[in-house]
C-alpha cells in the first residue's frame, strides 16, 4: 500500500452514523470548565415528560388505539342491560319524651339512621326475601333450575345483590333503588319488590323490638316494685322502734320521741335569732364606738344650725363694716361681742347633744349584748338534745336513701314503659314509596361514548406507563438535553444517523449531505471553545467502543484540513486501531519505544493537508507505553510541526489509556452514541477524564434520530442558483433549521 492510499480500516462497517440532530453551537460558547460533577439521572419534570411522550408517541398511540378498539369490541359483545328505578322517602323516627303527661318529639340523628337504612336495603336478608316473594329461584330465565332449591335460592340472592344499586339522593331523605336486568319488565318488578319488602320488614322489625322492650320492662318493674315495698317496711319499722318523726320535707329527722318540742327546728330558729342578735350587737357597738371617737357630727350640726346661721350673718356684717370702721369703734366692739356669744352658745349646744347621743348608743349596745348572751345560752341547751337525735337517725337515713333509690328506679322504669307504649305503635309508617319503578324502554348499557372514553383513558394510561417504564429502564443518553443535564457537558455537535447505504467516506465527500453539515457545525463549535480557537492538540474518545469515535476523528481531520491547516491524525488506540496501513514498520507504538523523530513515522493520505501516524504493531502493555514521558514529548513535537494534532484514543471505561492521553492533550472531546450509551457509564467516564486532568471541551452526540426524540426539525435542502455576468451557475444546499 502506498502512502497516498491510507484509508480507515472497515469504514463502512465500523462507523455507522445517525440522522441529523439540532446544532448546539451557541450552547457550546457558554460552557465553563468549572461545571459541577455529572449526574447519572435528572429529576422528573414537565419537559422530561413531554420529551418521553414525543419519543414514545407511537407506543402511546398504539396503546390508545388498542384501548379504543377494545372499547368498541366490548360494546358490541355486551348484552344490553335495562335499569328500573324506584324512589323511597325515609323519615327518621322522632324520640318521644314524656313531660307533664304529654308526649313531645325530641331530636333524632338523621345521618346515622339513614346510613343504617342504606345498609339494610343492601342486606342479604332483604335480597333473599325478595327472591322468595317473586319465586326467582324457580325462574329458569333468572337462575338455572338444575341445581337444588337451596342452591338456586343462594344463586338468585347473589344475583339480586350483584345487580342492585342503592343511590341516596344528596342533601335529602330520598333513596333510589335501581336494578339492572336483561328483561326490562323483570327489572321494574324486582325494584318495586325491594321497595315493598323493605317497608314490610321495617314494620316487622319495629314491632318485634317494641314487644321485646315491653316484656323486659314489665319484668324489671315487678322486681323493683317488690324491693321498694320491702325497703319502705324496714324504714317504718325502724322509725317506730326509735320514736323518730319526720318533718314535712321527709329529708331530715329533727324531733324527739315525746313530741313536746321540736329541738331540731327550735335549734335552727335559735341559730337564726342568735345570728341576728350578733349582727345587732355588732352594729350597736360600732355606732357607739364611732360616736365616742368622733362625736355625733350630724346631730350637732342639726341642733346648732340656726345659731351658726346667725353667726355667719353677723360675721358678714362685721366684715362689711370693717371696710369703713376701725375694730375699736363702739359699734364694731359690740358686733364682735355678739359674734363671740353666738360661738359660745354653739359649743355648749354641741356638747350637750353629743353627750346625750353617746348615752343612748351605749344603752342600745348593752341591750343587744344581753340579748346575744341569752340566745347563746339557749342554743347550747338544745345542742346536746339535737346531737342525740342525730346519732339515732343515722340508720334511719340509710334506710330512707334506699327507699328513695328504689322509688327513683321504679319511676324511671314506669316512665320508659309509657314511652315505649307511645313510640312502639306500628300505625305510623316511616318509609314511603315516592315513585314506583316502571319498565325502561331503552338500555342504559353498553354506553358506546362512555366505553370509548374509558378505553381512551386506559389506553393513554397504559401507553404512558409503558413509555415511562421503558424510558427509565433504558437509561441512556438520548438527546442534547441529556448531555447537558446528566453529564453537565456542552453539546458541541449533533451527528445524524447515516440513512444511505454508502460508506462514510462517500457521505463526507458530499459537502451538502446531512452528516457533512453536522461535522462542519462541530468544527465551528470547536473553534469557539478556547480563546485562541480550536485546541492545537485534541483527543477524541468515547465511553465504549463503536460509538462513532473514529468516524468523528476522520471527519474533523478532513474539515480542519479543508481550512488549509496542516493536520496530523494520530491513531492512539493501541488495542484495536481503526486506521491501518497494512504495515507495522511505522506507528505510535514504535515511537514510544525509541527516540526517532515523529516526522519519520508520518504518512501522507489521499486528503490534502492531512497526515497520519498509524498505531503500529500492537504492544502487550499499551497503558505502560502511554504512561511514559515519551508520549508528552511526541505530542509536543507534533504540535510544533503541524497546525493541529487530532488523537484518536481508545474508549474510557475499563482502560487507563484515554485518561493518560487526555492529560497530555490541550482538549478532549467526548463522543456519545445517542440511545445506546448508558448514563452511568458516561458519567463515570467523564469523572475519570476530569480526575486525570483532561480538559473536557464538550461532547458530540452521534447517530441521533431527531424524529424519534421529538425534534421538530431536520436537514432539508433546496437548490439555490447564483447567477451573473461571467459567472457559472452552481448549486448550494442550505440547512433548514427549526427550533425545538
Amino acid at each position: 500500500m502506498s502512502k497516498n492510499d491510507v484509508r480507515p480500516a472497515g469504514a463502512e462497517a465500523v462507523w455507522p452514523l445517525a440522522p441529523a440532530g439540532r446544532d448546539d453551537n451557541a450552547l457550546a460558547l457558554g460552557w465553563a470548565s468549572g461545571a459541577s460533577e455529572p449526574k447519572p439521572a435528572g429529576d422528573i419534570n414537565l419537559s422530561m415528560i413531554l420529551k418521553i411522550i414525543v419519543e414514545w408517541r407511537w407506543l402511546i398511540l398504539g396503546a390508545t388505539a388498542v384501548g379504543l378498539a377494545g372499547a368498541v369490541v366490548l360494546t358490541l359483545l355486551t348484552t344490553p342491560q335495562y335499569k328500573a328505578m324506584a324512589t323511597l322517602e325515609i323519615n327518621p323516627p322522632a324520640v318521644e319524651i314524656m313531660e307533664d303527661s304529654r308526649a313531645q318529639q325530641g331530636p333524632s340523628n338523621d345521618r346515622e339512621y339513614l346510613a343504617t337504612q342504606y345498609g339494610l336495603l343492601a342486606s342479604r336478608s332483604l335480597a333473599e326475601r325478595v327472591a322468595q316473594e317473586l319465586n326467582l329461584s324457580g325462574n329458569d330465565e333468572f337462575v338455572s333450575v338444575d341445581a337444588e332449591r337451596a342452591a338456586r335460592l343462594r344463586m338468585a340472592t347473589g344475583k339480586l345483590m350483584a345487580n342492585l344499586d342503592i343511590d341516596p339522593v344528596p342533601q335529602s331523605r330520598l333513596i333510589k333503588i335501581a336494578y339492572s336486568s336483561e328483561n326490562p319488565a323483570l327489572a321494574a318488578q324486582i325494584a318495586n319488590s325491594f321497595a315493598d319488602s323493605f317497608i314490610n320488614s321495617n314494620l316487622e322489625r319495629r314491632y318485634e323490638a317494641s314487644s321485646y322492650a315491653r316484656t323486659f320492662l314489665e319484668r324489671q318493674i315487678a322486681k323493683i316494685k317488690g324491693e321498694l315495698e320491702k325497703s319502705e317496711r324496714q324504714l317504718v319499722r325502724y322509725a317506730q322502734q326509735q320514736g323518730i318523726i319526720n318533718t314535712a320535707t321527709g329529708e331530715k329527722v329533727t324531733s324527739s320521741s315525746d313530741g313536746s318540742s321540736l329541738e331540731g327546728a327550735s335549734l335552727v330558729a335559735l341559730n337564726a335569732a342568735l345570728a341576728e342578735a350578733q349582727t345587732k350587737r355588732i352594729s350597736a357597738e360600732q355606732a357607739y364606738r364611732q360616736a365616742s371617737s368622733v362625736g355625733t357630727t350630724a346631730e350637732v350640726n342639726a341642733s346648732t344650725l340656726e345659731l351658726r346661721e346667725q353667726r355667719a350673718a353677723l360675721e358678714a356684717e362685721y366684715q362689711e363694716k370693717l371696710t369703713r370702721m376701725k375694730p375699736d369703734y363702739p359699734d364694731m366692739v359690740s358686733l364682735r361681742s355678739r359674734i363671740d356669744e353666738l360661738a359660745r352658745q354653739i359649743r355648749v349646744e354641741g356638747s350637750n347633744v353629743a353627750k346625750g347621743r353617746s348615752n343612748s348608743l351605749l344603752a342600745e349596745f348593752q341591750a343587744a349584748a344581753a340579748a346575744e348572751r341569752n340566745l347563746a345560752a339557749r342554743v347550747n341547751q338544745l345542742r346536746s338534745s339535737v346531737l342525740n337525735l342525730r346519732g339515732r337517725s343515722i340508720e334511719y337515713n340509710i334506710l330512707q336513701r334506699e327507699v328513695d333509690t328504689n322509688r327513683s328506679l321504679y319511676d324511671a322504669l314506669l316512665q320508659r314503659y309509657k314511652e315505649i307504649g307511645v313510640a312502639g305503635g306500628i300505625g305510623k309508617n316511616l318509609v314511603s314509596v315516592v315513585d314506583r319503578a316502571e319498565a325502561p324502554v331503552a338500555p342504559y348499557k353498553p354506553n358506546l361514548i362512555l366505553n370509548l372514553l374509558i378505553g381512551l383513558g386506559l389506553g393513554l394510561a397504559v401507553g404512558m406507563g409503558l413509555a415511562l417504564v421503558l424510558e427509565f429502564i433504558n437509561d441512556t443518553i438520548k438527546t442534547p438535553e441529556d448531555v447537558r443535564e446528566k453529564l453537565k457537558l456542552a453539546v458541541l455537535g449533533i451527528i445524524p444517523k447515516k440513512q444511505s447505504q454508502d460508506a462514510l467516506a462517500e457521505e463526507l465527500k458530499d459537502q451538502g449531505s446531512p452528516i457533512s453539515e453536522a461535522y462542519f457545525s462541530l468544527r465551528t463549535s470547536l473553534q469557539f471553545t478556547t480563546d485562541s480557537g480550536a485546541p492545537k492538540t485534541l483527543l477524541i474518545t468515547s465511553t465504549r467502543a463503536a460509538e462513532g469515535k473514529s468516524s468523528t476523528t476522520l471527519a474533523l481531520a478532513q474539515n480542519f484540513a479543508r481550512l488549509g491547516r496542516s493536520v496530523l491524525l494520530i491513531d492512539a488506540d493501541l488495542r484495536k486501531p481503526a486506521f491501518v496501513t497494512g504495515s507495522d514498520a511505522k506507528g505510535l507504538s514504535k515511537l514510544l519505544t525509541n527516540g526517532e523523530p515523529i516526522a519519520s513515522h508520518v504518512l501522507a493520505t489521499q486528503f490534502e493537508n492531512l497526515w497520519l501516524v498509524p498505531c503500529g504493531p500492537l504492544p502487550p502493555n499499551p497503558a505502560e507505553l502511554l504512561a511514559s514521558p515519551r508520549l508528552k514529548a511526541l505530542i509536543n513535537e507534533a504540535s510544533l510541526e503541524f497546525d493541529m494534532v487530532i488523537v484518536d484514543g481508545p474508549p474510557v471505561l475499563g482502560l487507563a489509556d484515554a485518561p493518560l492521553l487526555g492529560s497530555v492533550c490541550r482538549g478532549t472531546l467526548m463522543v456519545i452514541e445517542s440511545s445506546k450509551t448508558r448514563t452511568k457509564a458516561a458519567a463515570d467516564a467523564v469523572s475519570r477524564l476530569k480526575s486525570s486532568g483532561s480538559q473536557l471541551l464538550g461532547a458530540v452526540l452521534t447517530k441521533f434520530r431527531h424524529q424519534s426524540h421529538g425534534y421538530g426539525y431536520g436537514y432539508s435542502y433546496e437548490p439555490y442558483k447564483y447567477g451573473g455576468v461571467g459567472s457559472r451557475e452552481r448549486e448550494i444546499r442550505l440547512i433548514a433549521q427549526h427550533g425545538d
